[in-house]
């Protein structure tokens, strides 16, 4: 089994926890990566800052500015990673992010070094599933894991294709438009999750929009998992390289909310 099969089999929903690598600086990542392992997170998603993060809102936008000013680079986040997974060997890491950093070696570079740090899955925002081939099989090959979006939009016609090729999880974005503060109704989270697992074959997770374990318990009552990032990179941003304590007290109880919500639906 999979780490990521493991981290959506222990019998409660998985937190899956997002941060910006070199956020505030490269130096300071491990330290928070570490925090949300202390505090309860199943899955990490490491986002590789970009210069045109499109689907991302402002908190995201921002800590990909805070990054790339602190000179973060790809081999900055391929060396996080390594370290991570030597601190860390069961717990799933996925790298989030954008084409460009990802292909512009080639895809199978990109793939045999996340291969080599450790790395379990790899979303793409910007490569729909039309285009697979610029990075699917040369993850595939690697044995890790592509890993898809579907949104409100996503309808039956499209959903296969969205599925795929894809593994690990799916990524269920419940607003459509960037990451932030806007958050869905949970009925309609709830009627997506009804469809999306009637079709799918892995687990769904969802995201956008959940930022308190007010928010996150109810939805892990009917979702696989559930996706806090822009919470956390606020936390990052008020407290810089002193964020790792705030970090952990978040996800902690965040965790607590996940973990525990099918108990209370009991």
């Amino acid at each position: 089994m999979t780490r990521l099969a493991s981290a959506f089999a222990k019998g409660h929903p998985a937190l899956v926890c997002f941060v910006t690598a070199g956020d505030p600086t490269p130096d300071a990542t491990p330290a928070i990566l570490d925090a949300l392992v202390e505090g309860g997170a199943d899955v990490i998603e490491l986002g590789m800052p970009f210069t045109d993060p499109m689907a991302d809102g402002p908190a995201i936008q921002l800590a990909n500015l805070r990054s790339l000013g602190a000179g973060t680079t790809t081999a900055d986040i391929l060396r996080i990673a390594t370290d991570f997974r030597t601190r860390h060997p069961d717990v799933p890491l996925v790298l989030m992010g954008y084409a460009n950093p990802m292909t512009i070696r080639g895809p199978e570079w990109f793939a045999d070094a996340c291969a080599k740090a450790g790395v379990d899955g790899v979303i793409c925002v910007d490569i729909p599933p039309e285009e697979d081939p610029e990075l699917g099989p040369a993850l595939r090959a690697k044995g890790i894991s592509p890993i898809r979006l579907a949104t409100p939009t996503t309808d039956d016609a499209r959903l296969p294709a969205v599925l795929e090729g894809s593994s690990g999880f799916l990524y269920y974005v419940s607003v459509a438009g960037i990451t932030g503060k806007q958050s869905a109704a949970l009925d309609s989270i709830e009627q997506a999750m009804q469809r999306l697992k009637a079709h799918a074959e892995i687990p769904v997770a969802v995201g956008f929009g959940v930022r308190t374990p007010e928010q996150a318990g109810p939805i892990a009552r009917v979702a696989d998992g559930v996706v806090v990032g822009s919470a956390l990179v606020d936390l990052i941003a008020e407290h810089g390289a002193n964020a790792a304590e705030p970090v952990r007290k978040l996800v902690s109880a965040l965790a607590q909310a996940v973990h525990s919500a099918r108990k209370e639906l009991a």
